[in-house]
C-alpha cells in the first residue's frame, strides 16, 4: 500500500487475522482488530502500541456492530479497509448435523460478515473510497463430503461479495473475496466444530476424510504470512480482483471444478435449450 491506511480486521487472535494484522503493522499501517475478551485485546495491543488497537466484539452480536464501527470512526478515524476474517469451520455429515449448527455457522460466517459490511459502507460511500476483503475459502467454489454447512456459508459469502462489488463500484469502493486453500492455521484444529457421528452408513465415505483432515492439520502447504502479504498486495492494487485464490491447491482444485462444470453444461446443453419457448 502506497500510504498509511487503517484496517479493521475481525478475529485477530489467531490464523489469517493475526498474520494479516502483523504484516500490515510491519508495513506501517494501523490495525483495529476485533477480539472476544479483554485478555485477547491486551495481547493484541502489545504487538504495537498505538498501531494495534483491540476492540472487543462478537460478530454475531448484530445489534452492537453499528455502534462499534461508529465509535471506531469517531475515536480512531476513517476505516480504509474492512477485512471480514472472523469465522470457523463446521465438520459433519449433513444428515447427522443439527440445523442449530447450520444457523451458528451462517451467523458467524455470513450474517456477521454482512453486518460488518453494512456498518462500514455508509462511511466508505460518503468518502467515495474503501476496500472490503471477505475471507471465504476454496470451499466457496469446490465441495467435499462432510463440510456442507461450511461450504454453504462460503458459497453464500462469495456470491454476496460479488454482488456487492458491482453495487458499490460506482462509489470508488472495491470488494474482494479471498479464497484460501489449505493453510497452517487452526481451521482444522481447535477452531473447527465437529458434529458427532451417528449413522454407520456414512462410515466408509466420511471416516477417512475426517482422519486425513485431522492428520494434515498444522502440516498444510500454505503459509499464513505469505497469504497476508498477498492480501496486502491486493489492497494496494488500483484494480483489485473480485475473487482472489490463495495457494496452489486452491488453484488446481478450483480450475478442475470449473472445467468439470463446463463439460457438464456442454453435455446437457440440448436439454437446457429444449426448455425455451
Amino acid at each position: 500500500m502506497s500510504s498509511t491506511k487503517t484496517l479493521l480486521i475481525t478475529g485477530v487472535s489467531s490464523g489469517f487475522g493475526r498474520a494479516l494484522a502483523q504484516e500490515a503493522i510491519a508495513a506501517g499501517h494501523r490495525v483495529v482488530g476485533t477480539v472476544r475478551s479483554e485478555q485477547a485485546k491486551q495481547a493484541f495491543e502489545a504487538l504495537a502500541p498505538n498501531r494495534a488497537l483491540g476492540w472487543i466484539l462478537d460478530v454475531t452480536d448484530f445489534d452492537a456492530i453499528d455502534g462499534v464501527v461508529a465509535d471506531i470512526e469517531t475515536t480512531i478515524g476513517p476505516v480504509d479497509v474492512l477485512v471480514n476474517n472472523a469465522g470457523y469451520g463446521h465438520e459433519g455429515v449433513m444428515e447427522e448435523s443439527p440445523l442449530s449448527e447450520m444457523r451458528r455457522q451462517f451467523d458467524v460466517n455470513v450474517f456477521g460478515a454482512v453486518a460488518m459490511m453494512k456498518a462500514v459502507l455508509p462511511y466508505m460511500r460518503e468518502r467515495r473510497r474503501g476496500h472490503i476483503l471477505n475471507l471465504t475459502s476454496m470451499g466457496g467454489f469446490i465441495t467435499m463430503p462432510g463440510i456442507a454447512y461450511y461450504c454453504g456459508s462460503k458459497f453464500a459469502l462469495e456470491g454476496i461479495s460479488e454482488v456487492l462489488g458491482k453495487e458499490v463500484k460506482p462509489f470508488g469502493i472495491s470488494v474482494t473475496a479471498v479464497a484460501p486453500g489449505s493453510f497452517r492455521t487452526d481451521w482444522a484444529g481447535r477452531s473447527m466444530i465437529r458434529t458427532p457421528r451417528s449413522i454407520p452408513d456414512y462410515d466408509a465415505l466420511f471416516d477417512p476424510i475426517r482422519q486425513a483432515r485431522e492428520e494434515k492439520s498444522g502440516k498444510q502447504t500454505g503459509d499464513p504470512v505469505k497469504a497476508a502479504r498477498a492480501m496486502l498486495a491486493a489492497i494496494a492494487s488500483e484494480a483489485p480482483p473480485a475473487h482472489l485464490l490463495l495457494g496452489s491447491d486452491a488453484l488446481g482444485l478450483v480450475r478442475a471444478k470449473l472445467s468439470a462444470l463446463a463439460d457438464e453444461i456442454t453435455q446437457w446443453e440440448p436439454l437446457t435449450r429444449s426448455t425455451d419457448g
